[in-house]
């Protein structure tokens, strides 16, 4: 008579026999590592992140501080003579120089270790035949760049050369919604000569 012998039931394919084995068939001592790890790299980057703001933050260059002068210096030509005068104008006194009348409003120079930068603020009158006047310029000159807004007249030219008499204390007051340091009413904020299209909208069409 034969004697039956039970079989063990063969293993599953794919079946974990280590207790220390995942669901996703790796040790949960590696995956441990694996995130340890991954917290590493990222407190690693995030230390990295804060380090280049930091150095980002001390290497920006500071605003260049613009110093007020009480004179604005223009040179002015006479086309027909071919004669070039010096004007040394007060601000906001009015100085003549053949039919036209030159008023600046504010003149902008930079301390010595900035780079140069001569701005005023002018306004250019002409005297007609019949005695009125009439506005042919009201913005923006830079000494560096005397031909970027110049003043348009057929016989007579006048461009800004520099600033005098600086002004360190003793300023007024802005007036409300002004921007700082600019104390002349209708004196806009000033743009940089690489502003050309404001600029030329700033001259007065004659």
């Amino acid at each position: 008579m034969a004697t039956l012998v039970p079989l063990s039931r063969p293993a599953r394919s794919g079946s974990r026999t280590r207790p220390e084995a995942s669901a996703c068939g790796m040790p949960r001592a590696c995956q441990a590592r694996c995130r340890g790890r991954s917290r590493q790299c990222l407190a690693a980057a995030a230390a990295m992140l804060v380090f280049l703001l930091v150095c980002l933050g001390h290497g920006a260059p500071a605003a260049a501080q613009r110093i007020e002068n009480s004179v604005a210096v223009f040179a002015a030509l006479d086309k027909v003579t071919a004669k070039i005068s010096k004007l040394e104008v007060p601000l906001n006194q009015t100085a003549t120089f053949g039919a036209l009348k030159v008023t600046p409003r504010v003149c902008f120079t930079r301390a010595p270790t900035e780079p140069p930068k001569t701005t005023t603020f002018v306004e250019v009158d002409e005297k007609l035949l019949d005695g009125k006047e009439k506005r042919i310029f009201t913005g923006w000159m830079f000494a560096d760049s005397p031909g970027l807004n110049a003043v348009e007249h057929p016989v007579f030219d006048v461009w800004l050369t520099d600033c005098a008499q600086p002004r360190a204390t003793a300023q007024r007051p802005p007036q409300a919604g002004a921007p700082p340091g600019i104390n002349a009413p209708g004196v806009g904020a000033e743009p940089s000569p690489s502003d050309g299209d404001v600029l030329r909208r700033r001259r007065v069409p004659r």
